[in-house]
């Protein structure tokens, strides 16, 4: 496991954007896996920035959403929807670069990657209750690969969903499982803001737990973990 403090967001991004670039450069086929949220839209306007100054062939890189939640009435779920507009539009990725994860596909979505020569990075953020893609505390397992997760209007996981929408989300909502992120070539794990203090001394200092899910991330072999100095503040190293 890799820890970096930074000074603070603007850094974390720099340092983001830069391991990721590093990875899209590879010469081979290159398959990401990228968040959405708030967290990543820093390092997302540096590499836009980088990526239309910068001249070299873009068409192996491959991108595979790790959560997704249905949007009534909607074409994109609510990841693919924030991702196309912070990122993947503003570039021109190609359709066929983007492999979308639903509803529909995820039981054979683990196969799909294997397939496909597996990711080479996923990038994610973690929630103030210690959730990764969609590893909620109280629904996931740490044996699970990509799963689904049904809900009904008006319960716990409806009324959250509606907080990060304008649209009235559908179940099942579906994930990548701690399974599927483990099998993952490389990690990249942000995190930024004194609201998430405390959860990360969980994550990175507290016990291996399914209470915590994103405990089980520094089990990785090649994880980095980057943090501004408020995400930091709590930790005891």
């Amino acid at each position: 496991m890799k820890k970096i403090i930074a000074k603070d967001y603007g850094t974390m991004s720099e340092l983001a954007a830069a391991i990721v670039l590093e990875k899209m450069m590879e010469s081979k086929r290159v398959n990401l896996s990228l968040t959405a949220g708030n967290t990543p839209l820093g390092m997302y306007e540096i590499l836009i920035d980088k990526l239309q100054r910068m001249d070299f062939d873009r068409s192996s890189i491959h991108y595979y959403n790790f959560d997704e939640v249905p949007l009534v009435g909607e074409r994109y779920g609510l990841t693919m929807r924030a991702l196309k507009t912070a990122f993947y539009d503003r570039v021109h990725i190609d359709d066929g670069n983007l492999h979308e994860l639903t509803s529909q596909n995820n039981q054979a979505y683990d196969q799909k990657i294997l397939q496909d020569g597996g990711l080479d990075l996923i990038v994610m953020g973690i929630g103030t209750d210690g959730h990764f893609c969609a590893n909620m505390p109280g629904y996931t397992s740490f044996d699970r690969e990509t799963y689904a997760v049904s809900f009904e209007e008006g319960d716990e996981i409806y009324n959250n969903l509606l907080t990060l929408t304008d649209k009235e989300p559908a179940s099942p909502y579906v994930t990548f499982g701690p399974r599927t992120v483990l099998a993952g070539k490389q990690l990249l794990v942000l995190a930024e803001g004194k609201t998430k203090a405390e959860i990360m001394k969980a994550v990175l200092e507290g016990p291996i737990t399914e209470e915590v899910p994103a405990s089980i991330l520094r089990t990785h072999p090649n994880v980095t973990f980057i943090l501004d100095e408020a995400a930091a503040s709590q930790l005891s190293e």
